[in-house]
């Protein structure tokens, strides 16, 4: 009966950290680099995320934490509606980039230190 119990439970752990992993995990794509428009945002938990016009594309940045983009030095206002922006990051997939670092004007903000 030992057994069983211990193979379910392994089974409902890897259930529940599975989509975790999927959702907020690197996938360890392509470094690229975009400028755009910011067409909306919503910032908060787990992460934020800003929509970007790029040459007519819609493009899903997603951003940092609140708390890591304040430590990165970004403050209210700065990832607003019709700021342009220029980001550098992960390539996750079709029109999506996690953003590891980015720019507004001459001013640099590195998100994740540790990846670029």
């Amino acid at each position: 009966m030992h057994r069983h119990a211990y193979w379910a439970l392994a089974i409902v752990m890897l259930l529940f950290l599975a989509p975790a992993q999927a959702h907020h995990g690197w996938v360890g794509g392509e470094t690229i680099e975009i400028e755009g428009t910011i067409t909306q945002v919503r910032l908060g938990n787990p992460h934020g995320e800003v929509q970007l016009d790029v040459d007519g594309e819609t493009w899903t940045v997603e951003v940092g934490q609140p708390w890591r983009n304040e430590r990165a030095g970004l403050e209210e206002g700065d990832l607003a509606e019709g700021v342009e922006l220029r980001v550098s990051g992960e390539h996750a997939r079709e029109r999506v980039l996690k953003a590891e670092q980015l720019w507004i004007g001459e001013e640099h903000y590195v998100l994740y230190p540790g990846r670029i």
